[in-house]
Parts: C-alpha cells; structure tokens; sequence
C-alpha cells in the first residue's frame, strides 16, 4: 500500500512538472500583456524624476539671478 502511494506521487509530481503545448502558447499571450502594464508602472515615476530635475533646474537659475542681483548691488 505505502509503494503504490509512494508510485502514484510520485508520478503526479512528474505529471505536474512536464510542460505541455498549452503552456507554451500561453506565453506570449502573457507577455504581451506584462508589456504594457510594465510601461503604465514606469512612465509616471519617469515623468516624475523629469518634473523633480525641472523643479531643481528652475530654483537652480533663481539662485543664480539672485546672487548675480547681490553681487551686482555691491554684496
């Protein structure tokens, strides 16, 4: 009784770790939509380090024209 258990287990572990052809024709099905939601997890943090260098840029340049004015009124 404990082999043929042991046998069929056994078995259904083989069975479980064999790939079928079904599987294979869901991958591209699953890639193909893994790509977009890859670009929708993205594109907003890409948008939001761009935004955050124009912030520094601009505060950048306003301390630039501010010192130049102090340096330029004798400062």
């Amino acid at each position: 009784m404990l082999r043929a258990l042991l046998v069929l287990a056994s078995a259904c572990a083989i069975a479980g770790c064999t790939q079928s052809s079904n599987d294979e024709a869901a991958k591209p099905a699953a890639q193909a939509q893994a790509a977009p939601a890859q670009k929708t997890f993205l594109d907003p943090q890409l948008k939001a380090i761009q935004k955050a260098k124009d912030v520094q840029k601009t505060v950048d340049d306003q301390a630039k024209e501010t010192q130049k004015a102090i340096d330029d009124s004798g400062g």
